[in-house]
């Protein structure tokens, strides 16, 4: 097996695990502790897909497993990404001495993820990935015993795979009682079986979910609600570099304030993932012994509710949709905003936005809902453009994709909508329309970091972006808005104001007072948007 052929087979799983992470996702039984189970791994995968894609081409093996190990660590989220990502690792450090590719071969790698990956959890449970990863590493070692050939051998694995995700409710009562198997081992399990369908070229039995779960259970709605079981508030997870940390303290002084604490990866790159009750406490300690980037933060209670009610309002929008020639669908994350695209002609909005990716079945499952016979998509966030394509590609209908990165600038799309037109000439006009359109978001700072300009930026400034580029860093909402107005105001007629769900109606009406003051010339049409996260999101066109 060459490195080219490695490369389409590695980009062949990721593809297939985005697509089923939805599925994944449904078998959690406990509530998002760590957002979703198919989408960490997923994006464990798309991270490896990504670094290995941008190798040379005569890029040899040693590069490629670092690709390999690299992206998986820098991409992992989650303690089901963090696990993965030290199996990919295990398996790079199994084939690197490899002189030839064969049940042997395998074999060895396999016994190495085993190693690394059961390393990076301190406490293993039996009935989880790590047991599937254990299992069919052990149906390797009895392949090259047997001397099967590589193909015989991927398939005893990918077999075996199959058959410990299904035990996984015998060790697990949770997973019994709730009619599922362990989330995690799924996900290794449909990434096993991708990636030797695709070397293998033939016949592979893909598992799905519904043939071992209870149709009747919806385990993923009923105990998002719950929260009573989990101690701690916080998910805690940052990239960590260091030459001279001493792991073993680290993991200990993580272990005493939280759970679910991994520290992988070595010197000097390592991922650090905690739940706990004090963040601040984990990067204090943890800045004092190298440096920390990538920090997310999720507060666990939020998200778990947030998931119910987006879950809840799923369920409870089942539209009926009369066929037509053209529709139109789109992102977004607020009610406001949802009501005025429907205002302006789109047919279905999919809940999701910046802390919620809807995935590519997401968007499959709206293109198939709407009843049409062409579909136009507007993602409005460049990080569901992808998925929206992926969705175009895999529809059943013709689908464009107008690659609109934010909602504001998908009601200039809709105004450039001719329903005469083709579904492509509308694409066409769609996007010549978001030329004309320039965007602002305002948040608030998670971490250190800088302006476009070099201002410095500390955790809970108020930060301005325009255009995707950070421009602004204030102390108030208002000032860093008017600020990025006038980064963006170049003679132009018209601003569209989004107010979010904690900018209340009051601070609106004075920052839309603040502005036709300051641009007596500018049109301000200010509208609630209730997004999360962002009290203003504006246009300018």
């Amino acid at each position: 097996m060459n490195i080219r052929d490695l490369r389409v087979h590695i980009a062949t799983a990721a593809s297939a695990l985005d697509a089923r992470k939805e599925e994944i996702n449904r078998l959690n039984v406990f509530p998002v502790p760590d957002g979703d189970t198919g989408t960490n791994i997923s994006l464990t995968l798309a991270s490896v897909a990504k670094e290995v894609a941008a190798l040379p081409e005569d890029a040899d093996g040693a590069a490629l497993r670092k690709a390999v190990t690299h992206g998986s660590l820098m991409g992992a989220r989650g303690n089901s990404g963090v696990i993965t990502s030290q199996i990919l690792r295990g398996l790079c450090e199994g084939l690197a001495d490899a002189k030839q590719f064969d049940a042997a071969t395998i074999a060895h790698a396999l016994d190495k993820a085993v190693e690394v990956a059961f390393q990076a959890v301190r406490k293993p449970v039996k009935g989880t990935i790590l047991t599937v990863l254990e299992d069919s590493a052990a149906a390797a070692e009895k392949a090259a015993e047997e001397g099967l050939d590589v193909n015989d051998a991927l398939k005893a694995i990918s077999d075996e795979a199959l058959a410990s995700v299904k035990r996984t409710p015998d060790f697990l009562p949770v997973l019994k009682e709730n009619g599922v198997v362990d989330s995690g081992g799924f996900g290794l399990t449909i990434l096993i079986q991708s990636f030797v369908s695709s070397v293998t070229g033939s016949g592979v039995e893909i598992a799905s979910s519904a043939d071992f779960t209870k149709a009747e259970a919806k385990v993923a709605i009923e105990q998002v609600h719950d929260w009573a079981g989990s101690k701690y508030m916080y998910c805690t997870e940052f990239l960590f570099h260091s030459d001279t940390v001493d792991t073993g303290a680290a993991l200990e002084f993580l272990a005493s304030l939280g759970d679910c604490e991994l520290l992988v990866g070595s010197h000097p790159d390592f991922k650090v993932h905690v739940h706990t009750d004090t963040p601040g406490v984990v990067l204090n300690y943890m800045t004092d012994r190298g440096q920390v980037s990538e920090v997310f933060i999720h507060n666990m209670v939020i998200e778990s509710e947030d998931r119910a009610a987006g879950i809840a309002a799923d369920e409870a929008a089942e539209e009926k949709f009369e066929h037509k020639k053209l529709a139109f669908v789109a992102v977004a994350a607020g009610s406001g905003m949802a009501s005025i695209l429907k205002s302006l002609g789109v047919d279905y909005v999919v809940s999701g936005g910046q802390t919620m990716n809807p995935s590519t079945a997401d968007l499959l499952a709206a293109i198939e809902k709407v009843n049409a016979d062409s579909v136009i998509l507007l993602p409005n966030n460049k990080n569901i453009i992808m998925a929206s394509n992926a969705a175009a590609e895999n529809a059943d209908i013709p689908v464009g994709v107008v690659p609109t990165t934010n909602v504001p600038a998908s009601f200039s799309a809709m105004f450039a909508v001719d329903q005469s037109a083709s579904m492509e000439e509308n694409v066409e006009a769609m996007t010549e329309a978001l030329e004309d359109v320039h965007c602002g978001e305002v948040t608030t700072a998670v971490k250190d970091s800088k302006t476009s300009k070099g201002e410095p930026i500390k955790p809970d400034d108020i930060i301005g972006i325009a255009d995707g580029s950070l421009d602004a860093v204030g102390s108030t909402v208002e000032e860093v808005t008017l600020e990025l107005i006038d980064e963006l105001n170049d003679d132009l007629d018209t601003l569209t104001l989004l107010a979010g769900e904690d900018f209340d109606d009051e601070a609106l009406e004075a920052l839309s007072a603040q502005i036709e003051e300051k641009y007596p010339d500018l049109e301000v049409d200010a509208q609630r948007g209730e997004q999360p996260l962002y009290p203003i999101v504006f246009s300018i066109e």
